[in-house]
């Protein structure tokens, strides 16, 4: 969107010193980009998020002030709020919070889910720019304070050169570790592929639907990332099964079964004792993505919130996937008929809060699928 000098003046901006970074969520689109456009006016960059879910997605170091609409589908903006406060990184990030009431209820609500200011709706353009401005220096003033307090951290750091060199080499064995588990994980998936060349596009599949789902039940931005390069492994353990169960074209029988379902034990056996955050969360998937909320599963039958959340997590998008897709025994379901099936399972197969988000996104479930069709 370009903003002319004609804009400027309308909104008669005074220049800030560098550009500012704004995060504008609302669900209404024609209200989204008329605050947007503001803004831009303003002298600002802004990015747009259309609910909950994309915005706490958006979160990144450089955003300087959050717009946030109170109301909205799935996660509110009290919700979002909330959400954000609880990322250390984001305690001192200013919320703005655009609202249609002014209940003293709903204020002490949002203040307390960590909200700095509001707006009424209809926003007035000078009172945006006043309270934007506003919050706007008192982040700077924090960043200011963190950038004093790293610059005596280093002056500290150059007093002490051994230790910030050992800090260094430290860091950089972290980093070679982190990107050797990464090929790790890599090496493993080609493995699997090579097992079963339906594989390749299934963990894809999967890494991307489990992160989706994450994102949806509000987890960190961090959290769906390591839920999305984890996941991929959840069937790593069919490596150790022999290929003559593996690809069987029909059903096995009960001895054929319970070999089959030992990949869960296998997989995790092969994860254990990772210091990688990534392979132990590949770990707790592998064993636990067949067990079921009402304890029918396996290998151990836990039940309920027992189970481990990544696993309840890739449970629903290891059986949508599996339902959705042929294989040797079966052909591919309908959508709706995996649907039914599924909302059917509520409760008793799939954790009901994990399957509500499922389809509550399935505009984006859809698209994935799409995109990465065997």
């Amino acid at each position: 969107m370009t903003v002319t000098d004609a804009d400027r003046m309308t909104y008669d901006v005074e220049p800030l010193p560098r550009r500012r970074r704004v995060l504008v969520v609302d669900d209404d689109d024609a209200a989204r980009r008329a605050l947007a456009k503001t803004l831009i006016a303003f002298g600002h960059d802004v990015d747009e998020a259309e609910n909950g879910a994309e915005a706490l997605a958006r979160l990144s170091p450089s955003l300087d002030l959050v717009i946030l609409d109170a109301r909205m589908p799935g996660m509110n903006g009290f919700e979002v709020a909330l959400q954000i406060r609880q990322d250390p990184e984001y305690l001192n990030l200013p919320i703005v919070m655009v609202t249609g009431f002014d209940s003293r209820e709903d204020r002490l609500h949002a203040v307390e889910a960590g909200v700095n200011d509001f707006l009424s709706k209809p926003f007035d353009i000078t009172e945006l720019r006043l309270r934007s401005q506003w919050l706007l220096r008192m982040k700077e003033a924090t960043d200011t304070i963190k950038r004093h307090r790293a610059e005596l951290e280093l002056a500290v750091e150059r007093r002490t050169a051994q230790l910030s060199m050992a800090l260094d080499e430290t860091a950089e064995a972290k980093l070679r570790t982190e990107e050797a588990h990464l090929d790790t994980i890599r090496r493993l998936v080609l493995a699997a592929e090579f097992k079963d060349r339906a594989t390749a596009d299934h963990i894809e599949r999967i890494g991307r639907y489990c992160a989706l789902l994450a994102t949806g039940l509000g987890l960190p931005p961090r959290d769906a990332d390591i839920l999305r390069h984890a996941s991929p492994m959840h069937d790593v353990g069919k490596i150790g099964i022999p290929d003559a169960i593996l690809t069987k074209p029909g059903k096995l029988d009960a001895g054929e079964w319970d070999i089959m379902k030992q990949h869960t034990t296998i997989g995790a056996k092969m994860l254990r004792g990772s210091p990688s955050e990534l392979l132990q969360v590949g770990e707790v998937i592998a064993l636990t993505h067949h067990e079921r909320w009402n304890g029918g599963g396996y290998p151990e039958g836990t039940s309920g919130s027992a189970i481990p959340l990544p696993g309840r997590i890739c449970s629903v998008a290891d059986v949508f996937d599996a339902l959705t897709n042929e294989r040797q025994y079966r052909g591919a379901l309908p959508n709706e008929t995996v649907y039914r099936m599924m909302r059917e399972e509520s409760g008793k197969h799939f954790d009901p809060n994990v399957l509500e988000v499922f389809f509550d996104h399935l505009r984006e479930v859809e698209t994935i699928q799409q995109e990465l069709r065997i």
